[in-house]
């Protein structure tokens, strides 16, 4: 899961928070990815992701988030144990963060269709931009994403119906024992519950549902896993059913991956979810070469 492909950016937030940035290029771009990774790590696991996108003509983006890996660890003066709390403005600021990067990559790419792939807490604030922002964006990818209600997404331990496969408590990201060890012994990683990282005000600014204006009617793709327990299928197939009703998207995909559990990118199974990945994004998102 080496990044050594990357190269790094920085930007400071509107609170004063330097923002880590790796940036995968393309060498002849027909598109570009903005890509949020997840509560608990970094942007530094998708080295393999943003390699791929890259070679696949796709420049990819992706911040450590407010708190999170690189950013959080300057911004907590070096201590590890604060990493994934969010600091000064919460996880509004956090949001803002990552919007205001979407401004950034417009600027240096423009022209290019901008794709915002985005997983799990990544995919909880992509459905937040969505909502307001969606004129920004020209397709979005939601990876073992959720339903933001409380009757559809999964505010419990994630690990309870995996605990009994293993010993590192994170068995439940992917069938594939090497990405439990690897996230464990990873010094940019973390996982604390999301309740005691956030705080209950800051988790509760999690749940929603998407707006019945979007603004815009976008491409979606939305990638689960069989076996995913933040959401699973049928948080998916509601929060698919809302983005067609209420938001009134005409081009919504959902692809589930018989098995699979929380980080498709990471499972057993990933080369087949890149290239379904890809695939897409060739097909919704890519300049015409023509042009």
């Amino acid at each position: 899961m080496s990044d050594d492909a990357s190269r790094d950016m920085d930007y400071t937030d509107a609170l004063g928070v330097r923002i880590h940035v790796r940036v995968w290029e393309a060498e002849s771009p027909r598109g570009v990815v903005q890509l949020l990774h997840g509560v608990g790590e970094h942007s530094g696991r998708y080295g393999h992701v943003g390699r791929a996108l890259a070679a696949a003509g796709f420049t990819t983006w992706a911040d450590d988030h407010r708190g999170h890996g690189r950013t959080g660890l300057e911004q907590h003066g070096g201590d590890a144990a604060q990493l994934g709390r969010l600091g000064p403005g919460g996880h509004r600021a956090a949001v803002a963060a990552v919007h205001q990067l979407t401004g950034l990559i417009r600027e240096q790419s423009p022209g290019l269709p901008l794709t915002l792939v985005a997983h799990s807490w990544g995919s909880l604030m992509a459905q937040i931009l969505l909502n307001t922002h969606a004129a920004d964006y020209d397709a979005a990818v939601l990876l073992g994403s959720a339903h933001r209600t409380l009757l559809h997404m999964n505010g419990g331990s994630l690990n309870a119906r995996h605990k009994h496969l293993g010993t590192t408590g994170v068995e439940w990201l992917s069938r594939d024992p090497a990405v439990h060890e690897a996230f464990k012994a990873d010094p940019l990683t973390t996982d604390v519950p999301l309740l005691r990282l956030f705080g209950l005000r800051d988790t509760l600014r999690l749940l929603g549902r998407p707006s019945r204006r979007l603004g815009k009617d976008l491409p979606l793709l939305l990638m689960v896993g069989e076996d995913d327990s933040l959401g699973g299928p049928s948080s998916i197939e509601h929060l698919a059913r809302d983005y067609r009703q209420r938001s009134g998207l005409t081009d919504v995909t959902v692809k589930v991956y018989p098995g699979a559990r929380h980080e498709l990118v990471n499972e057993t199974n990933k080369a087949e979810v890149l290239d379904d990945l890809i695939a897409w994004l060739g097909a919704h998102a890519a300049a015409d070469p023509a042009a």
